[in-house]
């Protein structure tokens, strides 16, 4: 089977494009994709350090850089729970509601152009397909290869 044969292939294909497009627009506000989507993912109420790196999927030793570089950008600030210390929320800094809302204005713009030029059933047939492709990859079991790969040892 080649790549372009594949769901996965286009599916990765697209968010590159996109992951890239929002990276150019977000250098024009100082910051980058992946730190335009933690300030729109940070709640008023505050935000579980666990919660974000669910949401990123990303490791805790990347999350926890990308949360020192927000805080010395002055963008958030962490607060431990009052009676369990390993617990502790992200909350955004007036200064990071501000960067908030031009990240949640450059994806709704970004959104707003997708959804003038794809038919809003064709939009819709995708978001379904790809809430059903997530869940069948959550379900999905991996079948042991029979003859293991050669790492050339």
């Amino acid at each position: 089977m080649k790549p372009e044969e594949t769901v996965d292939y286009f599916i990765k294909i697209v968010w590159q494009s996109v992951a890239n497009k929002y990276n150019q627009i977000a250098a024009d506000y100082g910051f980058t994709q992946a730190l335009g989507y933690m300030l729109i993912n940070i709640h008023e109420e505050g935000t579980a350090v666990s919660q974000l790196a669910s949401l990123l999927g990303v490791k805790s030793t990347s999350l926890s850089r990308m949360l020192n570089n927000m805080e010395e950008l002055n963008l958030i600030y962490r607060e431990a729970h009052a009676t369990d210390k390993r617990s502790v929320k992200i909350f955004l800094t007036k200064f990071g509601q501000e960067k908030r809302q031009g990240a949640k204005e450059v994806v709704r713009n970004f959104n707003e152009y997708l959804n003038a030029h794809i038919a809003e059933n064709d939009r819709i047939q995708l978001i379904e397909t790809l809430k059903k492709i997530n869940l069948l990859t959550l379900d999905y079991n991996v079948k042991k290869l029979k003859k293991p790969i050669d790492n050339g040892k």
